[in-house]
């Protein structure tokens, strides 16, 4: 039977360092799913790659060597064995996978308790994996249960209210970092959302935002109009860091963009003026050892944690009933979950009495020489009839469980009515069990005449 396997990674077992070398960029996506579905053992596909966090939704037939294929398939990416993963992995199964991605599209799972840009990361995750063709029944479902479970999240709680993200965040750190921005100058590498959000907060101080892009100018020159900056290619980055006072990473390079070569040649012309650069990019922008230059201050998306840390508390109650919804939303999965999973038995089961039933009448059939083809076909009705009956409250039962314990109800029904078993014969008295015994049945009234009564 099928099952939902979700393996990952996430700042809460892995260090920046780790996390950027297992990213998956928008335009590796893709390549990396079909990857995945080339694997036997895999049948859906889908893969979560954000600043805080890489993750694979799986469909499997077989758990065990679907979770040793892709933990093969990222450590290849990190450059590390499979076995160094093992320590910062998260391998979760069926319901449990299922929690946690409801978790993550409802900002629990964040950095920033509630953060809003989670959603729509999640969502966007599914529409690559719809582009890419790699999803089906199984996860099309989870993923859309995991959306709806979020956007209740958000309407029916005030978990975001109060629009923290990792970029308000990042803004509020560089004004304790400097004091006043006011009339400061900021210079944002990228023009996504996650830059978007830190013009908006640190527009909100004062600051005059500079938006460096290459592959997105139009977006960089729509977002410098809507913060009155400026936009400019990346082939400007040297002069832009010599005017800068904070410059903050958010594109999606798999390089770093700045460099503490270059910087070096940057900061003898500052004359001692402090530079504060906080890089929120998975792989980084800007390379670690810029920190250690004189007057520069580096912070990556780790480095975070302390400022998240201390507004934990204004979340707390929200996030309470968040996981109430959380709950709610996984019980209407599990019990789809453990009913479709029942489906493969519910099938076979009848398929099963179908072949009783058929056997029965084929063992009879030179008994009912004077029967017409009507009265025949009558038997042949009732036969199946009496099967089908016979097996309609199991049925119904199957069907209402739901997943609690439904895995262990399934093998003991498959057991006791040998759906498992391989059939040895396809003549009709090998069909049943007891060798063949030949079932009597009673004469029909008035058999002799040939008509039906």
């Amino acid at each position: 039977m099928s099952e939902v396997l979700a393996i990952g990674v996430s700042h809460k077992t892995a260090q920046v360092e780790l996390r950027e070398r297992l990213a998956l960029s928008q335009w590796q996506v893709e390549g990396f799913l079909q990857d995945l579905l080339a694997e036997e053992s895999i049948d859906e596909a889908a893969a979560i790659s954000t600043c805080n966090r890489t993750e694979i939704y799986l469909v499997t037939r077989d758990a065990v060597a679907a979770e040793a294929a892709a933990l093969s398939r990222l450590a290849t990416r990190a450059g590390i064995r499979p076995t160094e993963l093992t320590p910062i992995i998260y391998a979760l199964r069926n319901c449990d996978g299922a929690r946690h991605l409801f978790r993550v599209s409802s900002g629990l799972e964040s950095m920033v308790i509630g953060e809003a840009e989670v959603l729509g990361q999640v969502r966007s995750a599914f529409d690559v994996a719809l582009e890419a063709g790699t999803t089906g029944p199984l996860l099309n479902r989870l993923f859309q249960s995991a959306l709806r479970t979020g956007k209740r999240v958000r309407t029916e709680t005030a978990i975001g209210e109060r629009s923290m993200s990792i970029s308000t965040v990042a803004a509020s750190l560089a004004r304790e970092l400097l004091g006043d921005l006011d009339g400061s100058r900021v210079v944002i590498l990228g023009a996504g959302e996650t830059a978007e959000l830190a013009a908006k907060a640190l527009s909100a101080y004062g600051a005059q935002t500079v938006f460096l892009a290459n592959r997105r100018r139009n977006r960089a020159l729509a977002l410098a109009q809507k913060f009155d900056g400026k936009a400019i290619f990346l082939d400007g980055l040297p002069d832009q860091l010599h005017k800068a006072d904070v410059v903050i990473g958010a594109t999606s390079s798999p390089h770093p963009i700045v460099t503490a070569d270059e910087l070096d040649q940057v900061v003898r012309l500052r004359n001692g003026r402090p530079l504060v650069l906080i890089d929120l990019a998975v792989p980084r922008d800007i390379e670690a050892a810029c920190g250690d230059l004189a007057g520069v201050t580096v912070r990556d998306i780790d480095d975070l944690q302390a400022v998240v840390d201390r507004n934990k508390s204004v979340r707390a109650a929200e996030a309470g009933l968040a996981e109430d919804i959380v709950d709610d939303e996984i019980g209407i999965f599990a019990q789809w979950l453990g009913t479709l999973d029942a489906v493969p038995t519910i099938r076979d089961l009848r398929t099963r009495g179908e072949e009783v039933a058929n056997a029965v009448i084929a063992e009879n059939a030179g008994r009912w020489e004077s029967l017409s083809d009507t009265d025949r076909e009558r038997v042949e009705l009732l036969a199946k009839t009496v099967a089908q009956r016979l097996l309609h409250e199991p049925t119904v039962q199957l069907r209402g469980h739901g997943n609690e314990g439904s895995h262990g109800r399934l093998e003991t029904v498959r057991e006791i009515f040998g759906l498992d078993k391989v059939k040895q014969s396809q003549e009709p008295s090998e069909s049943l069990e007891g060798g063949g015994e030949v079932v009597e049945l009673p004469p029909r009234r008035g058999a002799d005449s040939g008509r039906s009564q």
